[in-house]
């Protein structure tokens, strides 16, 4: 399909992104279009780990994993950018924002943000956020330059195509060392199904269509695979795609 070599990518409406080498200790966002031509480039810091388009192909967002803030205990943290690719309005991080917390204004040195899903309308976002230990799903608004919790422990969100739910990774008995359960959340109930794919799933979920999800899974020796699951708790684990990782639906 291409030569262009990838760590992470997704498409959507034409428009996508690739998160790639730039050297041997450097990485880019490119922006590509439908013929997989380039039409902007980013430098960003650290390891790429997670992409995204919105579903009208205008906006992108990146996660990367970077070292050296003194807060962390593991040496790592995130950092969350988003790109207008129709006029490159850019926000390096999301650290920039304004965050409300359970009602009230917050602000910590330790936050973290990671996993970006858009709404429908370009503007608004589900993200993870993570401070004072604890993960957040939070909801964004680009224009105001403001995040609000919405509830704990929901990492790296995806919201379906009929924006009613958000897949997300569910930390087993809210500790990320005892792995995740891949789940979706109901966005006007809040109640969360657990699907049936039982193996912890370190991903940001796609969905394939408002039934079913697809997500990367590797085996003990590192080989990734593309395996999809029923949102709705139904059904079994099916490997799609061997050798795979990055699902992302065209239509």
């Amino acid at each position: 399909m291409s030569g262009l070599e990838c760590l992470r990518v997704y498409a959507a409406a034409g428009t996508g992104v690739c998160l790639r080498p730039e050297t041997a200790w450097s990485y880019q966002v490119v922006v590509l279009d439908a013929a997989l031509r380039q039409t902007r480039t980013l430098s960003v810091p650290g390891l790429p780990n997670r992409a995204r388009v919105s579903a009208s192909g205008r906006m992108v967002s990146w996660t990367t994993f970077v070292g050296g803030d003194s807060y962390t205990a593991s040496g790592f943290s995130t950092r969350t950018g988003i790109l207008d690719a129709v006029n490159g309005a850019t926000v390096s991080s999301l650290e920039e924002f304004s965050i409300t917390r359970d009602g009230r204004r917050y602000r910590s040195a330790d936050v973290n943000y990671w996993g970006v899903t858009f709404t429908a309308d370009d503007n608004r976002f589900y993200a993870t956020m993570s401070t004072q230990g604890k993960r957040y799903l939070v909801r964004g608004d680009l224009a105001a330059r403001t995040v609000e919790t919405v509830q704990e422990n929901v990492e790296c969100p995806s919201l379906s195509p009929d924006g009613t739910r958000l897949a997300f990774k569910e930390a087993i008995d809210a500790n990320p060392a005892k792995g995740w359960r891949l789940s979706v959340l109901d966005l006007a109930t809040m109640r969360v199904t657990a699907t049936a794919e039982t193996t912890s799933v370190d991903d940001q979920a796609a969905w394939l269509d408002d039934a079913t999800l697809a997500y990367t899974l590797r085996t003990s020796d590192g080989q990734p695979g593309v395996w999809s699951v029923p949102a709705d708790g139904s059904g079994g684990p099916r490997l799609l795609i061997p050798g795979a990782e990055s699902p992302s639906p065209l239509t």
